[in-house]
């Protein structure tokens, strides 16, 4: 019919960012639009780039431990974990089990804060305001608490190579159980407020797709592969640190849609509560750190592979040794990487008013894509 009456189809172009709310100035995506449809959305990185892994090969082992909670500042103690256990397994450390619990309940509660920072902020992304003040309520007590041991409250460096430097004590795993009963006590209104609001739903169900083999095809791990209903997390498919002596469980959604990858982290959190609840109460008394860490990090002549499951995925940590001071060479796998590349398939075809509402829901970390 356009082309009876004369009229030529033209696409026209968009940016989305970098400077945009949803974006904040790290990320560029560049979409060719037919009407309000969007016909190909390329995402443009590298806004944040910092050349990390170049940097551990100017640097000895240790001084590289701070680098990792710059990578994703949102859960950097997974990272500090996965750094240091690599080592580790380098240089044939055995960690202490009161160091491994230790690891697990700070690790779990900073999978917590990822997942409530997401929450809060991807609700205002939507234009709900109000959850986002419960969320970060919520996400204080923990801040407190990680600050009160760890001394800091977002970029964490505290686990050492042989266990972690400072010990818990009465007071820090009173304040864990009680932050268990609180947000616990939560769910009901993040339920109320959230999970059951009929424009949330209708903004979310049946939208932002990604199927079983897409997931596979891109190699997308976390919630993002579970809220398609494969129940991979490597916490239990290849179990590391303590968490074989927990109980928990996998949640997983049905259809793939924004919908489920939402239930799938409101879940995950209930799990690690689950993961605290039992740590604390199996806590294991000795020592803290491995005997005989040398203080000169020099690993043999070698080469090892770590991953470690963070609140958005596998994250792995290649080094090659070559006896030296310094690591000959680290490779970083992060999830976000592999999570935005499924981004341009998810986008296409549909509306740009759900543009954002498909982004926020995979939950990526730029700087963990730029590096």
């Amino acid at each position: 019919m356009i082309e009876l009456l004369g009229i030529e189809e033209k696409t026209y172009t968009l940016n989305l960012g970098p400077q945009h709310p949803s974006t904040h100035g790290v990320l560029r995506v560049l979409l060719e639009m037919d009407g309000e449809f969007i016909t190909k959305a390329e995402p443009v990185i590298g806004y944040g780039h910092r050349g990390h892994e170049h940097m551990a090969e100017n640097r000895n082992y240790t001084q590289f431990l701070p680098n990792l909670g710059r990578v994703d500042y949102l859960h950097a103690l997974a990272y500090n974990q996965c750094y240091c256990m690599a080592v580790e397994k380098l240089l044939d450390i055995k960690v202490p089990e009161r160091a491994e619990y230790i690891r697990v309940i700070t690790c779990e509660l900073n999978r917590i804060t990822s997942h409530l920072l997401w929450f809060g902020a991807y609700l205002m992304d939507l234009g709900a305001f109000t959850p986002f003040l419960y969320c970060f309520d919520d996400r204080e007590q923990i801040l407190d608490l990680l600050d009160g041991i760890t001394g800091s409250r977002l970029t964490y460096c505290f686990f050492r190579f042989g266990g972690v430097p400072v010990d818990i004590d009465a007071d820090f795993v009173a304040g864990c159980r009680a932050f268990v009963s609180r947000l616990r006590s939560r769910w009901d209104d993040y339920n109320n407020l959230v999970t059951k609001n009929v424009i949330f739903i209708h903004r979310t169900r049946d939208v932002g797709i990604i199927t079983r083999d897409q997931c596979i095809k891109y190699g997308i791990t976390g919630p993002n592969l579970r809220g398609s209903g494969i129940p991979y997390d490597i916490r239990k498919s290849e179990p590391y640190s303590a968490y074989p002596e927990f109980d928990f469980e996998i949640p997983i959604g049905s259809t793939g849609d924004i919908y489920d990858r939402y239930i799938v982290r409101l879940a995950e959190m209930e799990q690690s509560l689950r993961i605290i609840e039992q740590a604390c109460n199996k806590l294991p008394d000795g020592p803290i750190m491995a005997e005989k860490v040398p203080k000169r990090i020099k690993p043999p002549v070698g080469e090892v592979y770590q991953a470690v499951e963070t609140a958005r995925g596998e994250f792995g940590m290649y080094i090659v040794s070559q006896g030296d001071v310094k690591p000959y060479r680290i490779k970083l796998r992060t999830p976000s990487f592999a999570n935005m590349s499924i981004f341009p398939e998810m986008a296409q075809d549909n509306l740009v008013a759900d543009l954002v509402a498909n982004l926020g829901s995979i939950d990526v970390v730029i700087p963990e894509i730029d590096r």
